[in-house]
């Protein structure tokens, strides 16, 4: 058994690597926005905490509802019915056609939520520029996603890991570039870097559709051949599975973005400080993120190959492998975070209110490995919507409202650490439903056999 254990932790190692890489990619671009601004002034900075909370809110939990196209496709190839696997990426690109035209009202015309909290005028101007010109991004990111989730479910992350690079690559010369070199006749600041986040997302979404008319992929699935209208009973199978994954998307990122519009009111040294920490915790996210996007392809298909064996070997190394990595890091932060810090901005009080947030960060890594393992997993046996409901009561319920009642109504008030406290509080509720929820759904799994 510890042998067979140690070949499964070592193929989820194998097949996280790469998404790592790319999701790191992904999230650096976030960080290239942060760190130019940070350089260009608080108010800009500011703004792109604010604009960039509400833009990943949308995506994340529009590319939640797609995601469900994994799921389902791992359970196809590992059943062997791969003649079934190309009518189901064609019905997610389908469905992000339809998810896309509400995001992109909902980003050009954002004054429901800015008129949640009191800000700078200046500050929101900038957001709604910075909204307005990602909005045309959003198709192109839904496309991209969808195509994602395929290639993990089938476990062939490595062209998401090159495209992720280049597109990191990309980004940081042109943010550079538009936001503080003027390269379009003066320096644009936060609309410099959306509108930079705007090419790279459709050159992302370009080279994803050209790997799979002519990879390895496009040769043995044939995505783009017999292409199938919008088919009712796949969309009602990806709906089921993917509202409630897009719903929980939406309440985990919002327990965090949203801060920045809740502390708005704070001034615009706070947002920035809560924004560096923000961007740090996302960056060691993507760490117990990748390993468990990993475990939910190889759990999806041992679900669909009636593997029992091979699902409770998964299951164990993918919680073990990200709550041990995650908690390693989280210390490795806690120790460094001064000059982690400086490297972001170079205000003193910035850098003060970063590094009183850090320690949160580091302390809440090992419950947040859990609970996103755990999550994952139940999407592997298509258990998602007492997920969400659980993930609801957790992050809005104790992270937002707790954390609004700390941050603002607690005697003493404890301002923006109060939202960074109840976020650790809220993960480690989430850790202790979820897990009990997975060993039912792998109970369950095991008698239908």
């Amino acid at each position: 058994m510890p042998a067979m254990f140690l070949a499964v932790a070592r193929g989820l190692i194998a097949h996280a690597f790469p998404i790592l890489i790319a999701q790191l990619a992904s999230i650096g671009m976030m960080v290239v926005d942060t760190a130019v601004l940070g350089h260009v002034s608080s108010v800009d900075l500011a703004a792109v905490a604010i604009g960039g909370g509400i833009h990943v809110s949308v995506v994340f939990a529009l590319v939640g509802v797609l995601q469900a196209v994994a799921p389902v496709v791992a359970h196809l190839h590992g059943a062997r019915r791969d003649s079934e696997v190309a009518n189901v990426l064609q019905q997610g690109f389908w469905l992000a056609i339809l998810l896309a035209v509400p995001g992109i009202l909902f980003l050009t015309h954002p004054g429901g939520v800015l008129g949640l909290s009191s800000m700078d005028p200046a500050v929101e101007a900038k957001v709604r520029t910075y909204l307005g010109l990602l909005a045309w991004s959003l198709p192109a990111s839904l496309f991209y996603r969808t195509f994602y989730a395929f290639c993990n479910a089938l476990g062939k992350p490595r062209v998401l890991m090159g495209i992720g690079l280049l597109s990191l690559a990309l980004h940081a010369l042109l943010a550079w570039g538009l936001a503080l070199q003027g390269w379009l006749g003066e320096p644009l600041g936060v609309a410099g870097c959306a509108l930079s986040n705007v090419l790279i997302a459709w050159l992302a979404c370009s080279s994803g559709a050209l790997y799979l008319a002519f990879g390895p992929l496009g040769a043995r699935y044939r995505p783009f051949a017999n292409w199938s209208r919008p088919r009712w009973a796949t969309w009602r199978e990806l709906l089921r599975l993917g509202v409630p994954m897009g719903l929980s998307n939406l309440v985990e990122i919002t327990s965090f973005t949203l801060i920045s519009l809740f502390v708005a009111s704070l001034g615009a040294t706070v947002v920035a400080g809560h924004r560096i920490v923000a961007n740090l915790s996302a960056l060691i996210y993507m760490l117990p993120l990748s390993l468990a996007i990993a475990t939910m392809a190889a759990l999806g298909q041992a679900v669909g190959a009636r593997d029992r064996a091979r699902e409770r070997l998964t299951v164990r190394a993918g919680l073990v492998l990200a709550a041990g990595a995650s908690s390693l890091v989280g210390l490795l932060l806690w120790l460094t975070a001064g000059p982690v810090v400086a490297a972001y901005t170079d205000d003193p009080a910035v850098r003060l209110v970063a590094v009183g947030l850090v320690g949160y960060v580091a302390l809440y890594q090992f419950f947040d490995a859990l609970q996103t393992v755990a999550g994952h997993c139940l999407r592997a046996y298509r258990v998602t919507f007492v997920p969400m409901l659980i993930q609801i009561v957790c992050f809005w319920g104790v992270g937002l409202l707790g954390g609004g009642w700390l941050c603002y109504r607690w005697s003493p008030p404890l301002g923006v650490a109060g939202f960074w406290l109840a976020s650790v509080l809220s993960l480690i509720g989430a850790a202790a439903l979820l897990l009990p929820l997975l060993r039912k759904a792998m109970q369950d799994s095991e008698r239908l056999l």
